[in-house]
């Protein structure tokens, strides 16, 4: 995935860009870039760093002076380098893009058959940002552009262009991903993360709607496409992706994971001493759970930050899986002869639930019981690739699914449906697995109330196959 942040405003912009990026720094692993547009000397300045073996400060904090200008953009992500700097009939510009595209293949070929080249490659592939900026120079102007990348893209993408005048926002046609502005006074920003606005004196002045493209400047924001009505914004970003203190459409993470929780603790018979979060993202389920259940809150776990800061997360998967273990430490003397029920996102492939699991009983856990924030992943995702899974297969549920019907496609619609048999045989054999004193996932129909957007609205795919 990835988050984005730009600002344009009537002083340099190094120091709000700077903290602005790597406010997003959860939102992606793998590189972060920015670049600024300096008037003065007509120039874009640009520097794209690796973050696989660091995390963003220490990338370009000794750089910082070299962003001159009063608007600039940047990007943490997933994905390729970026920003990319093109010149074309529609000027310069820096463009970053929170994409996954997955026609990426047929939209290059059609490009080169139309005799248009590629100067940017990723591992021997085509950078899908450049790609995005190639369809946009079709379009006569900026706005023709994004609606020509809105036409052709399948997948999602959400980008920011930085201009000689200023700084063009454009959010995925569904809305997949979040855009949201602020204001101060004398500048305006953009972000994916509200978490970025209120150290930097930003006021969240209101959500981009689907397929909407705005520009601004310091000056002021001026609307070039108004929103589309259709809206499938990520459920997911909610129970896992989102920062605590963030909002998408107006709805804070930390209230919508409380409140699953509470749902979930208020109807649980299951008889245990306390309840613990898995950190960071189980904890606001496991405050809701505690609170619904009336029982006491307990740090039976931990996260180990001074020197695993929130940033740093390996983009190598094996690194990703050693990382999640360290960062993660028991107390033996809060689990000691307790029966603890334990609060997490999801479950994706499995392997930390087996580590926690292990590591939990081995200090002490009496009974070990764990509540997942949504429904079983039962498909992969097709928007915006918020696992790094390369097929369905490499799911916990679709192994499991083929262990118990041979065919990991076969009748998936009813492993998705909350209390049916195969549904019910699916969660058993998952508590099975990991040694689970018991195992509860929340349904779809509680996840969707508590984030408080209708269900047309919001993308469930992962859970229910719905596109």
């Amino acid at each position: 995935m990835g988050g984005f942040f730009g600002v344009a405003g009537k002083v340099p912009c190094r120091t709000d860009l700077f903290y602005g990026v790597d406010y997003n720094s959860h939102l992606g692993t793998r590189r972060a870039g920015m670049a600024t547009y300096d008037e003065a000397g007509k120039r874009f300045c640009r520097s794209i760093h690796s973050l696989e073996r660091t995390y963003f400060r220490t990338k370009f904090e000794s750089e910082l002076d070299k962003f001159q200008g009063n608007a600039g953009v940047g990007i943490i992500s997933d994905n390729d380098p970026q920003p990319i700097i093109i010149n074309s009939h529609l000027g310069k510009f820096a463009i970053v893009t929170v994409a996954y595209i997955t026609n990426l293949d047929d939209l290059e070929k059609e490009l080169l058959d139309a005799g248009v080249h590629f100067g940017e490659l990723s591992s021997g592939r085509t950078n899908q940002t450049e790609l995005v900026a190639l369809l946009i120079n079709q379009g006569k102007d900026f706005t023709e552009g994004i609606r020509n990348v809105y036409a052709k893209v399948k997948g999602s993408c959400s980008m920011l262009i930085l201009t000689e005048n200023g700084i063009i926002a454009a959010r995925d046609k569904l809305g997949r991903t979040p855009v949201i502005l602020g204001e101060k006074e004398g500048a305006y920003a953009v972000t994916s993360e509200t978490t970025a606005f209120p150290n930097l004196g930003y006021k969240i002045l209101r959500d981009l709607g689907p397929g909407e493209i705005v520009e601004f400047t310091a000056d002021g924001i001026r609307q070039l496409s108004a929103p589309l009505e259709e809206m499938q914004i990520c459920s997911f970003l909610w129970v896992y992706y989102g920062f605590p203190t963030s909002c998408y459409e107006g709805i804070n993470v930390e209230e919508t994971r409380f409140a699953s929780g509470e749902a979930m603790g208020k109807t649980d018979p299951t008889d245990v001493d306390c309840a613990c979060g898995i950190p960071d993202s189980g904890v606001g389920m496991a405050l809701g759970y505690a609170s619904g259940h009336g029982i006491p809150y307990r740090r039976c776990i931990s996260k180990y930050t001074p020197t695993w800061p929130r940033s740093f997360t390996p983009a190598n998967q094996s690194m990703r899986d050693l990382v999640a273990k360290m960062k993660l430490v028991p107390n033996h003397a809060m689990l000691e002869g307790k029966r603890a029920l334990f609060c997490d996102d999801s479950i994706v492939r499995g392997t930390q639930l087996n580590d926690n699991v292990a590591e939990l009983y081995a200090n002490g856990a009496k009974e070990v019981h764990m509540r997942i924030a949504c429904p079983p992943l039962i498909y992969g995702c097709r928007y915006l690739g918020f696992t790094s899974s390369k097929s369905d297969m490499e799911l916990l549920t679709r192994r499991i699914i083929k262990e118990l019907e041979g065919d990991p496609e076969k009748n998936l619609d009813l492993y998705a449906k909350t209390g049916s048999p195969q549904y019910e045989a699916l969660v058993e054999k998952i508590r099975q697995r990991f040694g689970l004193t018991s195992l509860k996932f929340n349904p779809l129909e509680t996840l969707v109330e508590s984030i408080g957007l209708p269900k047309c609205r919001l993308c469930t795919h992962c859970f229910d196959g719905s596109s």
